[in-house]
């Protein structure tokens, strides 16, 4: 009988007690001194380190709004007017005992919103009867409207014109209050006995604004062979995921970034024209308005926050606004500490304004100087950390490399809006601020994922497991006079 030898195995036999590389499998470059192929086992530390701690930012939008279904293409909200009449710029003529104010095309109302349409119709509400304040920066005068001209957007210059007097019977051509550009609130009016009532009347006004929903979508992709392969590394990530299988981090991974674009889309994403003439990927790619696009279109923006007279300046805006007495910053960690600074400087306790606080308020345990809330007037401010800011694989990288128009914190005010819910027919108290999703009793587009492949559940041919993210969401920015965008350089 014939024998045939094969080929020699990978390993050879020695023949004395020796650690020799020809004992063990080669992993790795014969001859390396580095890899499996040394004799000497090494330490190995299988449990991957997390050397980024919680590498996600997602959580903001959950401290501060709500999220709720909407099953529509578009979410309309409507936000209150001004309550009393007051206009700026307001154009004054003088004559002897009489003045008349002229609604030009450079009036605007307390918001800055001109009062004139397109038509050169004048649209303020001051009528006949009224009693007014007319100021410049030299002086303030009390008047009393006698007549109000016709509105006629055919001759401009006369519509709408309204003739006052002083209630002193000064002159007003020789009083202080010059003619020019001055700032007019309504506070009454005032009728003799028995004559009629009121010439025409006011209706309440109010801005519509509307917002719609983007589709975001990713995608995780492992062949079967790589899912059924153990690693030596144990894996470990936000998502809960641990063990061996490396493709478990991947896609855990993949979510976890998922869940955070979610949420950055919410904050950077702006509302435009679109992307080209013709669209993108056969539909409209035309964004949406985010926190930071809303807050710089229709918000307040503060340029500097480096002294507590900002601070002041800042509340002056509250008060001319909706005035609500609790709000949240959130900030990047250079305005945060420029806070703190600021709140020290304020304590005259301890040298250079310190202030203990950590154990018992003891001096010799610990010494405190961080600050996460303050009063200032009748106002409550709670200071947080914005992670997404401080980040240097976020906004904390851009940040850094345009430092003219970095966004350095938030302001949100802790209130409620009574807004009509067109799908349950009444109406409810909503945050200022949260998303809408679309979702219905068939599909919620919330935060959908589904898998397909041969890997698991077996849906196709595909020698791989494909997992799929979709959300399809909105941010409703309510009240954005409220808000306070901080943003520039530090």
């Amino acid at each position: 009988m014939a024998i045939t030898g094969v080929a020699a195995a990978g390993y050879t036999a020695a023949p004395l007690k020796q650690t020799l590389a020809t004992n063990y499998i080669d992993f790795a470059t014969a001859g390396s001194s580095d890899g499996w192929a040394q004799q000497y086992l090494p330490d190995l530390m299988e449990k991957e380190a997390e050397v980024f701690g919680n590498r996600t930012i997602s959580g903001f939008l959950a401290q501060v709004g709500a999220e709720e279904a909407m099953a529509a293409d578009q979410v309309v909200w409507s936000e209150q007017g001004r309550l009393h009449l007051s206009y700026k710029a307001v154009a004054l003529t003088v004559s002897t005992t009489t003045g008349t104010l002229t609604f030009d095309a450079g009036t605007t109302d307390a918001d800055g919103k001109s009062v004139t349409s397109t038509t050169s119709a004048i649209l303020h509400g001051i009528r006949p009867g009224d009693m007014i304040l007319v100021s410049d920066s030299d002086a303030t005068a009390r008047g009393y409207v006698t007549a109000v001209a016709a509105v006629d957007g055919s001759t401009a210059a006369n519509s709408g014109k309204v003739t006052w007097e002083r209630y002193d019977g000064a002159n007003i051509a020789t009083s202080s209050l010059a003619a020019g550009d001055v700032s007019v609130l309504v506070y009454g009016s005032e009728y003799a006995k028995g004559v009629e009532g009121r010439v025409g009347a006011n209706k309440p006004s109010f801005t519509s604004r509307t917002n719609k929903p983007i589709i975001l979508k990713d995608k995780y992709e492992v062949s079967g062979s790589d899912a059924s392969q153990i690693g030596w590394v144990e894996v470990s990530g936000e998502d809960g995921q641990n063990g061996y299988m490396w493709y478990l981090k991947a896609a855990g991974d993949t979510k976890a970034r998922f869940a955070d674009y979610l949420e950055m889309a919410m904050l950077e994403s702006v509302d435009g024209p679109g992307t080209t003439s013709g669209g993108h990927q056969g539909g409209s790619i035309t964004g949406t308005e985010g926190l930071f696009d809303a807050l710089e279109t229709r918000g307040n923006v503060a340029n500097t926050m480096a002294n507590m007279g900002d601070y002041d300046e800042l509340i002056a805006e509250l008060d001319a606004n909706g005035a609500i007495e609790e709000n949240m910053m959130f900030m990047d960690r250079t305005t945060s500490l420029q806070l703190d600074d600021i709140l020290a400087a304020q304590n005259s306790y301890g040298s250079g304004g310190t202030s203990y606080g950590v154990f018992d308020n003891s001096e010799d345990m610990a010494l405190n100087l961080g600050f996460t809330g303050f009063r200032r007037g009748s106002y409550d401010f709670y200071k947080s950390d914005f992670k997404y800011l401080n980040d240097a694989s976020t906004r904390g990288l851009i940040n850094a490399t345009d430092a003219t128009n970095a966004i350095r914190g938030v302001l949100i005010p802790a209130g409620v809006s009574s807004v009509y819910d067109q799908n349950l027919g009444r109406n409810l108290k909503r945050p200022f601020l949260h998303v809408r999703y679309r979702a219905s009793n068939l599909e919620s587009r919330k935060f959908k994922s589904w898998t397909t492949g041969s890997v698991g559940a077996v849906t196709s041919d595909l020698d791989a497991m494909e997992m799929h993210m979709l959300s399809e969401r909105c941010l409703v920015t309510q009240g954005a006079n409220n808000f306070v965008l901080f943003k520039g350089a530090a």
